[in-house]
C-alpha cells in the first residue's frame, strides 16, 4: 500500500513567488522615489538648447587694438574705427574718455594710451590670462543659446572684450557688449591693490569666473530697464529679481555664489537668516519706502547690508528679491521668461508668490 503524503498547504507552495512580489514592489516603489526627488530636483531652466545653432560672435577688440603699429597711429584708428564702429566709438567717448577720431587731440591721446607703462603691463597680463579665450567664449556662446532660447526674436548681441584701463567691468550698447579683461584677473592681481578707488570686496569678485555671470546681468539691465515703473524699494527688490532670474535662465548650471558675487559663507548666511532679513524690512515698513538711501543700503553693492550684523552680504534686497522671483516662478510653472521679464507689477509678483520665509 503507496505511503500517502499529507496535502501541502497553499501557503507552503508559493513562498518564493511572494519574495519576489514583495522584492518587485520595492524595486517599483524606489524606482518612483528616485524620480519623484529627481524631478524636485530637476531645474527646469535646464532646458534643449541642442538644436540652437545660431552663435553670438564675440570679437577680440584689444588684440586688435594693440597691434597697430605706432608710427601710423590715425589712419590704423581709422580702418579700426571703420571695421567696428558703434562698439569703436563706445570704447573711446564712454570707457577710456579720449574722445572722437575726427577730434584734433584724439591720435595723441590713443597714442598715450597705448604706450602707457600700466597699460603695457596689464595688456601683458590679460594676454598671460586670456590668450586661450576658448573656455570662456564657450560658456558665453552657451548663455546665449539659452537666451535665443527663451528669446527667439531678439537679436544675439556682438561681445566685444577690451582693455579699459580698469573702468568699466562691462559696458552695453544697442546689440552690444564690451567686456574689459583687465577687470577679471584674479583676487591676487597687484595692481588691483593698488588702486585706491576699489575697496576690497569688489575685488574679491574681479576673477574670470566672474566674467560670464557680469555679462548675463548687465545684458538683463540693458534689455529689461524698469525704470520707469520702479519707485519704492519692493520695486527695486522684485525688479532685481527678475534680473538674478534672467541669470538664472541663462547660466541654469553655475552656482549662485558665482552669479550673486557672494563668497561660501555669505551665501549660507544669507540662507539661514532670510526670515529674519524679511521680517526686518516688514516689520519696519521699509517695503514701501522711496528714500533713496533705504534702496541704496538694500540694493548697492557694499561689503555688507547696513543694519544687519557685519557677516551678512551687500545687496541683500537682491537676494530677496531673487528667492521671491523663484517662489513666484515655482507657483507658475507655466510662465515663461519673457512674461516674467515684462511683468511690471511688483507688488502682485509678491503677493502671487506667496513668500514667507520660515
Amino acid at each position: 500500500m503507496k505511503k500517502q503524503h499529507a496535502p501541502r498547504e497553499a501557503t507552503d507552495a508559493i513562498p518564493h513567488k511572494n519574495i519576489y512580489l514583495m522584492s518587485l514592489r520595492k524595486l517599483f516603489f524606489i524606482a518612483a522615489l528616485v524620480a519623484v526627488i529627481f524631478a524636485c530636483k530637476r531645474n527646469p531652466l535646464k532646458v534643449d538648447i541642442s538644436e540652437i545653432e545660431t552663435e553670438m560672435e564675440v570679437v577680440r577688440f584689444e588684440k586688435e587694438l594693440f597691434s597697430i603699429p605706432l608710427q601710423d597711429t590715425l589712419a590704423e584708428l581709422t580702418a579700426l574705427r571703420n571695421k567696428y564702429p558703434e562698439f569703436f566709438d563706445l570704447f573711446t567717448y564712454k570707457v577710456i574718455n579720449a574722445g572722437g577720431i575726427m577730434q584734433d587731440h584724439f591720435p595723441d591721446i590713443m597714442g598715450k594710451f597705448l604706450t602707457d607703462s600700466m597699460i603695457v603691463d596689464v595688456k601683458q597680463k590679460v594676454e598671460e590670462e586670456f590668450g586661450s579665450f576658448q573656455k570662456t567664449e564657450r560658456e558665453l556662446i552657451k548663455a546665449f543659446k539659452y537666451y535665443r532660447y527663451h528669446f527667439p526674436d531678439k537679436e544675439l548681441p556682438v561681445i566685444y572684450t577690451m582693455v579699459s584701463g580698469f573702468n568699466q567691468s562691462v559696458v552695453t550698447a544697442e546689440n552690444i557688449i564690451g567686456v574689459s579683461l583687465d577687470k577679471y584677473l584674479g583676487r591676487d592681481y597687484s595692481y588691483y591693490h593698488q588702486l585706491s578707488n576699489v575697496p576690497l570686496y569688489k575685488i574679491n569678485n574681479m576673477h574670470p569666473g566672474k566674467l560670464v555671470p557680469d555679462v548675463a546681468y548687465a545684458w538683463g539691465i540693458t534689455e529689461f530697464d524698469d525704470s520707469r515703473h520702479i519707485t519704492t524699494l519692493l520695486d527695486n527688490i522684485i525688479f532685481q529679481g527678475k534680473l538674478m532670474y534672467f541669470v538664472d535662465a541663462l547660466l541654469p548650471e553655475m552656482h549662485d555664489s558665482l552669479k550673486i558675487g557672494y563668497t561660501a559663507a555669505q551665501l549660507e548666511w544669507s540662507k539661514n537668516n532670510e526670515p529674519q532679513m524679511w521680517n526686518h524690512l516688514v516689520e519696519n515698513r521699509m517695503l514701501y519706502s522711496n528714500k533713496r538711501m533705504d534702496i541704496v543700503r538694500f540694493i548697492n553693492d557694499a561689503p555688507s547690508t547696513t543694519g544687519f550684523p557685519v557677516e551678512s552680504p551687500g545687496r541683500a534686497g537682491v537676494w530677496i528679491g531673487w528667492q521671491i522671483v523663484r517662489e513666484y516662478m515655482k507657483k507658475y510653472k507655466e510662465l515663461t521668461l519673457p512674461e516674467l521679464m515684462k511683468n511690471t507689477n511688483y507688488q502682485q509678483i509678491l503677493n502671487d508668490s506667496g513668500y514667507f520665509p520660515e
